[in-house]
């Protein structure tokens, strides 16, 4: 599927003359720039050597989808979000539309524990706050107490910053809708996006639109209200020429029909041209002064000489590759903080769960002390995860306000998410397999002051001619994003390159 060459013997036998671009880390951001590089160097009819290093010895990075029995198990990320179109678009120009499937119709819901109960998300709530009234006000997630503060959203003044304070997400909540809202609405649907500790999230650097609707509204609730408003009016006004023209329209999540692999190995596909190093360490990255080329040295081979360098490995991976280069670079990257998480999978006879399963999954606050942090219902949520009467759930464990969780020996971890799952869930039955997935700082946290110290980053690259970073660490953490790192850092470099 991919050419696989000792890293010396490729480069030794390319054309001198043709340009060289090195990738360093084979996850979707990488995977995405090195396809995006050939795209433009095919359109262009500029030739170009694109070689790909990965430590791991597979490709796809956090993309892993193995298949059990029956059973499709995703042990990292299940979809994307298709409100961003970059992995849309990436599928369309893969050829794999065919293959991409929605949520299913029917239970697109999701929950929220309170004690051992799990409670609808109301009807129209977006995220922090609602956007219907009655759905809102018969929900039992918030007491009436709550409910009554979260209401004060509606007459207290704005916070006039000007924009140049960075909010932590707990700040901001607290001050417009109450600790209630942000213990037990906020703290777990955020906190289930980005793994991490409301009070240290940047709300600048995570979700910047709340901070528009208040500056411009000054209500959060009024200011959701008014969009779900013009948007449901949006959706009657189209005609069904313009749905046609617009293409086929997907629920909030997409997926594939085999899984989140299926992207992976065809861009892998792809790929096959390319030069691709796995279990391959890169030891540095320097640039020549002079040449203004970069020198790439590895545990294997002598160095390498390269025109371009994209870097789409963890901001803490690669700090030191250019330790020697840049050490104000290397340092800013070295200090963006990572969590932990733990995937588990767990398949079970659909008569060995009482819970009717009536929705995608549910979200834990942390207030409540249990093990999980969220979990899916995976054979619910998409189709073709599970066999007929069988049904596959997937666990998730750590992350910044419990971090320790992900470091427990397995018997330990799957006893954990087995006892919350018998409380919430009523599973007094064993799986009939369970597989656990480690993800060990591969979660960036978006602190406050993230904007600001990733602007410097970025005054640093610029200098540096033939660099781009790439990744979960600069711009956003979900699959669209990661995608649109690596391709905008493939554009840059092309046209520096010519």
């Amino acid at each position: 599927m991919t050419s696989v060459m000792p890293t010396a013997a490729r480069w030794l036998h390319c054309d001198i003359e043709m340009k060289r671009v090195a990738i360093i880390g084979a996850g979707i951001a990488g995977l995405a720039a090195a396809h995006r590089l050939l795209e433009l160097s095919v359109n262009s009819n500029e030739p170009l050597e694109v070689f790909i290093f990965e430590l791991g010895s597979r490709l796809g990075g956090i993309i892993k989808t193995d298949e059990h029995d029956g059973f499709l198990l995703e042990r990292g990320p299940d979809s994307f979000i298709t409100e961003k179109p970059e992995a849309l678009e990436l599928a369309r120009r893969l050829g794999l539309e065919s293959h991409l499937i929605q949520t299913n119709e029917k239970d697109r819901r999701s929950f929220i524990v309170r004690g051992t109960r799990l409670i609808p998300v109301p009807a129209g709530f977006r995220l922090i706050a609602p956007t219907r009234f009655w759905p809102f006000v018969n929900s039992e997630i918030i007491s009436w107490s709550g409910k009554a503060r979260m209401a004060l959203d509606l007459v207290l003044p704005r916070k006039n910053t000007n924009g140049t304070i960075d909010e932590s997400l707990a700040q901001f909540i607290r001050r417009r809708l109450g600790e209630e809202a942000l213990e037990r609405v906020a703290q777990p649907m955020v906190g289930g996006i980005y793994t991490a500790d409301p009070e240290k999230l940047s709300l600048q650097a995570t979700m910047p639109h709340f901070i528009e609707l208040e500056r411009q509204h000054r209500s959060i609730i009024r200011a959701l209200r008014k969009e779900r408003g013009a948007a449901h009016q949006g959706r009657t006004a189209s005609t069904p020429a313009q749905s046609q023209t617009q293409g086929a329209r997907y629920s909030l999540f997409a997926s594939f029909d085999r899984g989140m692999q299926v992207l992976v190995d065809r861009l892998a596909a792809k790929l096959a041209t390319t030069g691709i190093a796995l279990r391959t360490r890169v030891m540095s990255v320097d640039l020549d002064r002079t040449s203004m080329q970069w020198q790439l040295r590895s545990e294997h081979g002598p160095a390498i000489i390269v025109d371009a360098v994209c870097l789409a490995v963890p901001a803490h991976a690669a700090a030191p590759l250019l330790a020697q280069t840049d050490v104000l670079l290397s340092a800013g990257l070295k200090h963006t903080p990572y969590e932990s998480t733990a995937t588990v999978n767990l398949a079970y006879r659909r008569a060995d769960i009482p819970h009717p399963l009536d929705g995608f999954g549910f979200v834990v606050p942390f207030i409540e002390k249990r093990s999980l942090i969220a979990c899916t219902f995976s054979s619910v949520k998409f189709a073709g995860r599970a066999p007929q009467d069988c049904a596959l759930l997937r666990a998730f464990v750590g992350g910044a306000l419990q971090p320790e969780l992900v470091e427990l020996d397995e018997t330990e971890m799957l006893s954990r998410v087995r006892g919350d799952l018998r409380e919430l869930l009523g599973i007094a039955s064993a799986p009939l397999f369970s597989e656990i997935s480690r993800w060990r700082q591969s979660m960036p946290q978006y602190e406050i002051g993230h904007s600001a110290r990733m602007n410097k980053i970025a005054e640093r690259v610029i200098a540096l001619p033939g660099l781009a970073l790439a990744g979960n660490a600069y711009s956003g953490v979900g699959i669209p994003d990661c995608i649109r790192s690596g391709e905008a850092a493939a554009d840059t470099l092309f046209a520096a390159l010519q």
